[in-house]
């Protein structure tokens, strides 16, 4: 039988690793004014209903299968329900977008447009307890044609750190569960956007001018080391 001190000490220790953890969603910088005037991210479910102006950079054919693939965690939902997070940056997603050679993405306008929208872990999660919104996690990629999810904070520690934050990922195990996700239902709300993430001044400076209209923006800060 196991020790409860021991228990409740795998418990802080996990939960204080919790605490630590950024969430990140890449979009193009074209897309932040939708954004901001909706007041968050919206599912790619909703998007189908209620179209925003931007460029897509996703692949049509992976967003058609989330939206028909259900949730083991929550079987009402599907993963298109979902509002997707990587637990890094520089994703294997934004390094076909640099590469911009995959026959699947329409979109051939390289990294230097794409942003990063991070959030807290923690914060988000509690938010979400608070406000009875499902989330889970995936230990892989969530549009693959199997993976595991759920949504237990202590079943968090069952992702791959290492793979995650590998910078080498040939191996296809590493590609796979570096790929792990965040899911939140429905939206995502800005105001759970602690940083945006841009490649150069440049953009920096583009998305100050083009959201000026909003009195309360997220800390635009240029971080090369996101990007290839």
């Amino acid at each position: 039988m196991l020790d409860f001190k021991f228990l409740l000490w795998y418990s802080i220790i996990d939960l204080m690793e919790l605490s630590t953890r950024k969430i990140y969603h890449i979009v193009h910088i074209s897309k932040l004014p939708a954004i901001v005037t909706e007041g968050g991210l919206l599912c790619d479910a909703l998007i189908r209903q209620f179209p925003c102006q931007g460029q897509t950079i996703g692949m049509h054919k992976i967003k058609d299968r989330r939206l028909s693939t259900r949730l083991k965690s929550h079987p009402e939902l599907f993963v298109g329900d979902c509002v997707p997070f990587y637990f890094c940056p520089r994703s294997i997603m934004l390094y076909m977008l640099y590469r911009a050679n995959h026959e699947d993405i329409e979109y051939r306008g390289g990294q230097e447009p794409i942003v990063h929208l991070v959030a807290d872990l923690q914060k988000t999660i509690e938010w979400a307890t608070q406000n009875t919104v499902k989330w889970a996690v995936s230990t892989s990629n969530a549009s693959s044609s199997f993976f595991e999810d759920y949504a237990d904070v202590f079943d968090i520690d069952k992702i791959d750190w290492t793979a995650v934050n590998s910078l080498q990922w040939s191996d296809p195990n590493i590609k796979e569960k570096k790929q792990a996700e965040f899911l939140l239902e429905r939206k995502f709300p800005l105001e759970l956007v602690e940083e945006i993430g841009v490649y150069s001044l440049a953009q920096a400076e583009q998305l100050e001018q083009e959201c000026s209209f909003c009195q309360v923006l997220p800390p635009i800060n240029v971080r090369r080391e996101w990007y290839y």
